[in-house]
């Protein structure tokens, strides 16, 4: 679902001697599928964990280690120099202490003091080291000159020990370089975005639903925070919340109207990429409907338009974005959405069409504006999707401003 969002980016994964070391190997994949330039850089100390041949065969380059057996006669300054972020996961209390000492004690750390790039920091290490006095002040010290730090969680430690100190997951770490390198034009911004297709309850057990993944509202939302948007995501599906995303959990068109609305007057943008139900029964049994009595007469009602109403109470300068799901007369019943709910954009797409829509990891969709020109956007992945719909957001606020 992340799609190829660091293109072409050359990011130096600098990995030391922690027992995190293997986790390591994980996050330099995801850099690599998100269509970054990984060089490895490994301590002699991240040797007793991992194998070099691993991280080779992984990442773009072969894995460096040495100030002094490598190709080039100052590589520390060649590595600096090339790097668009440099990146160290784990991060031991000893590469912290030099870091912050301004120590060159090996390649790494030589890099890290040669390089204008930004630098992201991934510490893990026993509770009591990551609670002691001198690392957190190590820690506090290299925020304030502007490294990103990405805390380390709670769970389970080396040895079995419970505590803070293990490393963030790969989400949050890719999340964090992401953030890091994006284009942050969306930054101070208050987005929210809904997710899934709301479930009406028949019974205590059946319920009226869509085939919704909410696989493109999720997009969104990651898409949104690395460009630096304080993001809402509001969903009725049980996929992995992006790190950096506040997360309201619903099920009914009800629920999510609740949701919405309780948050719609502090929203600078408003994505409603969630499939609500249309219609809900007018009365839900208390209880589950038996086979035995026979078919049940299920009468139904509208539920909110919930799209509709934010378009009647939009706020000056607020950006409102709908999606148009559609088997037929695409674009036509587009248009008509966008005019009869007071839309800013809205997404259309063909939900009949080969890997578009429901369930897919790719989508094709075409973007509407009121006096604009369509955008067509061809069959790619997700996150691909997403980030077109905020450019055109971005776009639109620049335009209101």
């Amino acid at each position: 679902m992340s799609g190829r969002t660091l293109n072409g980016r050359v990011i130096i994964v600098g990995v030391t001697g922690g027992i995190a070391a293997y986790k390591a190997v994980e996050v330099c994949r995801r850099l690599v599928d998100s269509g970054a330039h990984v060089v490895p850089v490994m301590t002699k100390g991240a040797e007793h964990f991992i194998g070099r041949t691993t991280l080779s065969a992984l990442c773009s380059e072969p894995v460096q280690t040495s100030l002094w057996d490598e190709d080039s006669p100052i590589p520390h300054t060649q590595l600096g120099q090339r790097a668009d972020l440099i990146l160290v996961v784990p991060a031991t209390a000893r590469l912290l202490g030099a870091y912050a000492a301004g120590l060159s004690t090996d390649l790494l750390t030589n890099a890290l003091l040669a390089t204008r790039a930004p630098v992201v920091v991934c510490p893990a290490m026993h509770t009591e080291m990551w609670e002691h006095p001198a690392v957190h002040d190590n820690v506090e010290l290299l925020r304030r000159r502007g490294v990103v730090i990405v805390e380390p969680e709670s769970g389970r430690l080396a040895g079995g020990d419970l505590g803070k100190g293990r490393l963030a997951s790969a989400d949050s770490i890719v999340a964090a370089v992401e953030r890091t390198l994006g284009r942050n034009d969306l930054a101070g911004v208050r987005l929210v975005v809904t997710a899934g297709g709301t479930r009406e309850p028949i019974d205590t057990v059946r319920v009226i639903a869509n085939r919704s993944s909410g696989k493109q509202g999720y997009a969104l939302a990651a898409e949104a925070v690395s460009r630096g948007a304080a993001v809402t995501l509001i969903s009725t599906v049980d996929l992995p919340v992006p790190p950096g995303a506040d997360h309201v959990a619903v099920e009914t068109a009800a629920e999510m109207q609740a949701a919405i609305e309780s948050r719609a007057e502090f929203a600078d943008v408003i994505i409603m990429a969630a499939a609500v139900a249309d219609f809900r029964p007018k009365v839900a049994a208390d209880r589950k409907l038996k086979k035995d009595d026979g078919p049940p007469e299920i009468v139904l009602e509208p539920t909110p338009d919930i799209l509709a109403g934010l378009g009647a109470r939009k706020r000056p300068h607020q950006v409102l974005v709908g999606f148009a799901a559609e088997t037929h007369d695409v674009i036509e019943n587009a248009e008509k959405k966008l005019r009869r709910k007071n839309l800013d954009l809205i997404v259309a797409n063909d939900v009949n069409a080969p890997g578009v829509g429901f369930q897919h990891d790719t989508n094709a969709v075409c973007l509407l504006r009121p006096d604009q020109a369509m955008l067509t956007v061809s069959l790619t992945d997700k996150r691909s999707i997403a980030r077109a719909v905020l450019d055109a957001v971005v776009d639109i606020r620049s335009a209101n401003s």
